[in-house]
């Protein structure tokens, strides 16, 4: 049990906020600049903590061998080739191997383009098709996949593969041994601040998933998330749940982590997610900021949580999903700490975040981090009024900030839509109260127009999650002929709950209590599995394409 508050680094919100200046050098590369900074002035502090799936397998990395290590990455690449501006697919586990190749691009110039585990043959050669990507990192797992699929990806020139052999591909293990552990910074081609260093693929929940272009400055954005949002410090061990393929890495296990020099804790979870594995994790390695997406808290406080010291843990964050407050109530009751919510995307750095230093609003995104001017406008870039729903955007002049990424690459039109009259927008929306605190409402397209009601699914949603039958839930506007459309709820039960009439009536009267009475969702539809991006996203275009077709049916046309 926490005992006595620690000391933040952000102690008074307004004065940091107004202090708060970017410091963007012309010439940037994160790892000469960050990680081998590190290497040269502490060798020995240990930067990486990798654990098995068991939970029990344990490696651990000093910055000065990540130093080491990536420069042989680097001139193994080098030694085959590849050039400043080539792109490298990189699709492996959470292992160490997955860093030391990412910091060897980067210090070369080459744009890494981290790929979730769980993706398939044909979303590699999607991937790989638009990116044009010359080199492919795999390992073991994955190879297979990109087999499958090799003849249909004449772009690759260069197929390396981690945790074995197999016939057409080059060894990591053999082309690192060969490499020289020396690098010098001189004889390679320097990178700028504005030069391309990364490229995520959007989750896909709207469309296709497009390329999202970050610069070498993306990591100097990462500094709010680390040392505000996170409250990191260079004595924390930190812990993010996430896929390295995702774009959570880079925020929580990468970039702001090692500019400060904490020490990062990665598992390999290759099954299904262990509470009590990853309870042990907290304790034995004394992580000290824990970040995870809601489910994994959900999960967690079902175990007994009074058999594990977590006197360690200090701070402790969530993103992504609505949050169940007996989730909130029983961790706070275990550990005495809060959850911290925060908002950001792929495109971007924390651009919203509830910090130590304020009060806490249940439910809300909490206040523009430092660094960047988020507000809520409308259509023309106006802001909006308190109270009054509009675009979440975020101001890119004059200064842009670095955190922001600098297009969808190739696809100048959705670029060109995303950024106009000096704002950023989000695609999402919220609203803003008399304190300055933003609410989200929903993804612009997720807004559902009912009998003239503007409703945010994001809200019906968190009063759904609420429920305790409710494990998770995904909310939408089906096609209604008399209002045009209705709320339709999609939701997955908790053990011990069954589908019922009663149950649904349930369900809608505590929505109507815990928001609106024309917020509730007039139909409810039990499944066992909501469709999901490969990065976990629910897919509500998925369920609205499915319920129009089934409308369709029975109907000429939609009606709306």
């Amino acid at each position: 049990m926490i005992t006595m508050e620690p000391e933040h680094n952000m102690k008074n919100y307004e004065e940091e906020r107004n202090n708060f200046r970017w410091n963007v050098p012309e010439y940037y590369n994160f790892s000469f600049d960050e990680v081998d900074r590190h290497g040269i002035k502490e060798p020995d502090k240990v930067a990486l903590i990798s654990i098995d799936d068991s939970g029990e397998g344990v490696q651990k990395h000093t910055f000065g061998q990540l130093k080491e290590l990536s420069n042989r990455f680097a001139n193994a690449l080098r030694e085959m080739g590849v050039q400043k501006g080539d792109r490298a697919m990189i699709l492996v586990h959470r292992v160490p191997e997955w860093y030391v190749a990412v910091l060897g691009m980067i210090k070369m110039g080459v744009i890494p383009i981290p790929t979730p585990n769980l993706s398939v043959p044909k979303d590699i050669q999607y991937r790989v098709g638009e990116s044009g990507a010359s080199v492919i990192v795999t390992d073991i797992k994955n190879h297979q996949k990109v087999d499958e699929v090799r003849e249909a990806l004449p772009s690759l020139k260069n197929f390396i593969l981690m945790g074995g052999e197999e016939d057409g591909w080059v060894s990591y293990d053999e082309i690192m041994e060969k490499a020289s552990p020396e690098l010098d910074r001189e004889d390679i081609p320097g990178t700028k601040s504005s030069d391309p260093m990364l490229i995520y693929f959007t989750s896909g929940t709207t469309s296709y998933p497009k390329m999202v272009l970050h610069t070498h400055a993306y990591p100097i954005g990462h500094t709010v998330t680390a040392k505000y949002v996170q409250d990191l410090k260079a004595e924390d061990t930190i812990w993010a749940i996430a896929d390295n393929g995702w774009a959570k890495t880079a925020w929580g296990k990468l970039f702001g982590q090692w500019i400060v020099g904490a020490t990062i804790v990665q598992q390999d979870i290759t099954g299904r997610f262990s509470a009590a594995k990853s309870l042990k994790i907290l304790q034995d390695h004394h992580i000290s900021v824990f970040c995870a997406p809601p489910t994994i808290y959900k999960m967690m406080i079902n175990e007994d949580m009074e058999n594990y010291d977590l006197g360690s843990l200090r701070h402790t964050l969530s993103a992504g999903e609505p949050l169940n407050p007996d989730v909130i109530d029983t961790w706070e009751r275990f550990t005495g700490l809060r959850i911290y919510d925060y908002y950001g995307q792929t495109e971007s750095v924390a651009l919203v975040a509830n910090y130590p230093c304020m009060p806490v609003k249940a439910g809300s995104m909490g206040k523009p981090t430092p660094g960047h001017v988020v507000e809520v406008v409308d259509d023309s870039g106006n802001p909006l009024p308190v109270g009054e729903e509009g675009h979440i955007a975020v101001r890119v002049e004059p200064e842009r900030p670095p955190g922001i990424f600098r297009e969808y690459w190739k696809d100048e039109e959705k670029t060109s839509e995303m950024f106009s009259g000096g704002w950023y927008y989000t695609g999402d929306k919220a609203y803003k109260d008399e304190d300055g605190y933003f609410w989200f409402v929903g993804r612009s397209d997720d807004v559902i127009k009912a009998s003239g009601y503007r409703i945010g699914p994001f809200e019906v949603e968190s009063a759904l999650q609420e429920h305790a039958a409710v494990m998770e839930n995904a909310v939408i506007g089906a096609p209604d002929e008399i209002r045009g459309k209705v709320v339709k709820a999609y939701i997955v039960l908790n053990k011990g709950y069954t589908p019922s009439d009663e149950l649904t009536r349930e369900l809608q009267k505590h929505v109507q209590e815990v928001t609106a009475p024309y917020k509730y969702p007039r139909q409810i539809e039990y499944v066992d599995e909501l469709p999901k991006t490969i990065s976990g996203k629910i897919r509500r275009t998925e369920l609205r394409d499915m319920v129009e077709k089934e409308y369709l049916g029975t109907h000429e046309s939609l009606p709306y």
